[in-house]
């Protein structure tokens, strides 16, 4: 990067850390430090869910995904909006009208400790390891710039966001991930428009996607349906609904967020505008990506886009292997430009026969390049089996620090930053509510005073910050970031909807019988994750069925029901 790019991003970093500590103010009490005062409005409250979730891994893995996958990952979304429907109508008016600080402080009135302690447990793990890989997303930036390990890296991201974090508290947070959401849309939008501008005479953007479509890249809707494909229709509708409901309605990092609400009704339209723009903004992440996958079908990727992989192995006794079939993929290269400009021809003279017969000289020049690759990455397997042969991660980063002007390459490295910070901030800050409010004030020291609370509250996020910076440092081994992250929480979130569900509607059966179907059902949900039986995102659903069911066959054999303790009246 040039001087006028690391000016760029030190200036907006410095600007969004100085902003949040300013707006937050100081925190008297554990209500201030982990809610904000609950006076924060819907825009707010909107901007901050959407920061949370979309985190460094979105604009730094999702270009990456739709490169190398093509755009049908967007269907992972299709469930959001119906699920913000259903949160907005149960689960915000109970968690208001209660005055939790935790999702999980409900399931105590509703069932019994061991159940609150069951969920909360399963969230910290679920949270502080998807957190650790959100801080390793930046890091990869850093280390492609500075050609250095992404160990040091880590750790210099981890402490930033654990310094504004504890000293600020929810309320730096929410402010900073406002301004770093505002900022966020302004560079993808310039990003989106330059890759276009970059493009040769003559290919504009709807040829580009053309060409792109031709290639396989435009599946955006998949109706065929099938358990064990990841992305189509169905998958997204069914099991993207558990996987967003239960992420938006008992993932404390985001219960949090709209908990901080002075209002249900500021509350529930901060939900529906994440509702409404989740899509769009997801579609547009992943054409960027698209767009980035036309732009080099003219302009000579690399082999292989982890920089640090290709310079271990050509320093190694294969070095001499792998330039070999570099230069075979530059000549694939030519030839694969050549029939890409044969197929935008084509395109002109509106021939579906011309269109086809270019359709398929291009592909199968395609073909012989990813072969190529694909020896090359074996070559890289060869010098170390522990490499790391998916460098989607890399691919838009590739596109930003070799092809961008100055000044807006160190924006858009910021923007990839301010997405770690505000998400990395907010889970930070629902782990330590979690550890304090379910575990420290409920079953090690209850009877402490706002200050004791206060401290604890500062020493959890700490101690949390450590734990998910320890995970970063293993990140570098998952493949892609956006799909790990959803991966890994599908395999809790389904069990913890059903306790919710169980909680919310079905009103007979008790504590004993939820805990004990929960704990059967994560068993079965691992087992079934970690053979690959089906894809990943149908366990939301199996998940929070099988909690249901299994609860509601044991429940006549268990224990006399505890007594529900109402909500209070307002």
């Amino acid at each position: 990067m040039s001087l006028t790019d690391w000016i760029v991003l030190g200036a907006t970093l410095l600007t969004i850390i100085i902003y949040g500590v300013w707006k937050s103010g100081s925190n008297k009490n554990i209500d201030q430090f982990l809610m904000g005062g609950r006076s924060l409005k819907w825009y707010h409250v909107g901007l901050s869910v959407m920061a949370t979730q979309a985190s460094a891994i979105t604009f730094l893995s999702a270009p990456g995904q739709a490169y190398s996958d093509g755009m049908r990952f967007v269907q992972f979304y299709f469930g959001l909006p119906l699920a913000m429907i259903v949160l907005c109508i149960t689960f915000v008016p109970i968690f208001h009208k209660l005055k939790v600080y935790t999702a999980y402080e409900f399931l105590e009135n509703r069932f019994d400790l061991k159940t609150r302690a069951l969920t909360s447990f399963l969230f910290l793990v679920q949270r502080g390891l998807s957190t650790g890989i959100t801080i390793y997303a930046p890091s990869i930036i850093l280390s492609t710039i500075l050609n250095i390990n992404t160990v040091y890296t880590t750790l210099f991201i981890g402490g930033l966001v654990i310094f504004y974090t504890v000293y600020g508290g929810t309320r730096a947070v929410s402010y900073t991930q406002t301004l770093q959401m505002s900022i966020i849309f302004l560079g993808m939008f310039f990003a989106g428009v330059l890759v276009v501008h970059l493009l040769p005479d003559g290919v504009g953007f709807v040829k580009a996607v053309k060409l792109a479509g031709k290639m396989g890249k435009m599946n955006v809707v998949d109706w065929k349906f099938d358990p064990n494909n990841r992305y189509n229709i169905w998958s997204g509708l069914i099991g993207g609904f558990f996987l967003q409901l239960s992420y938006f309605g008992t993932d404390q990092s985001q219960v949090g967020r709209y908990l901080t609400g002075s209002s249900v009704g500021q509350s529930r339209m901060g939900l529906i505008m994440n509702g409404l723009l989740k899509i769009p903004m997801q579609f547009l992440i992943l054409l960027i990506g698209i767009l980035v996958f036309a732009f080099y079908q003219f302009n000579r990727a690399p082999m292989f886009f982890n920089r640090y992989e290709v310079e271990q192995v050509k320093q190694s006794s294969y070095a001499g292997q792998y330039n070999e079939l570099e230069n075979q993929y530059n000549a694939a290269f030519q030839e694969r430009k050549n029939k890409t400009g044969d197929l935008i021809k084509a395109f002109d003279s509106h021939s579906p026969e011309q269109i086809a017969r270019a359709k398929d000289a291009l592909k199968l020049a395609d073909k012989q390049s990813a072969d190529i690759r694909a020896e090359a990455i074996g070559v890289m397997k060869k010098n170390n089996a522990k490499a790391n042969e998916d460098d989607t991660n890399y691919v838009f980063l590739n596109f930003v620090t070799h092809y961008l002007p100055r000044g807006l390459i160190g924006l858009l490295v910021a923007i990839v930053f301010l997405a770690s910070m505000g998400s990395t901030a907010s889970a930070l800050n629902s782990l330590a509510s979690t550890s304090v409010v379910d575990i420290y004030k409920r079953i090690i020291n209850p009877g402490a005073n706002e200050q004791n609370y206060l401290l604890a509250s500062r020493l959890a996020t700490i101690f949390w910050g450590v734990v998910c910076v320890a995970m970063a440092l293993y990140a570098s081994k998952v493949g892609n970031l956006l799909e790990y992250v959803n991966k890994l929480g599908s395999f809790i979130y389904g069990t913890i909807l059903g306790v919710f569900i169980v909680a919310f509607y079905l009103k007979k059966i008790r504590g004993a019988a939820v805990f004990t179907a929960a704990v059967i059902t994560e068993a079965i949900i691992c087992i079934l994750g970690f053979t690959d039986k089906v894809a990943y995102l149908w366990l939301n659903a199996i998940g929070c069925i099988l909690v249901i069911f299994i609860a509601a066959l044991l429940n006549p054999f268990m224990s006399k029901p505890k007594p529900v303790l109402r909500a209070p009246e307002n």
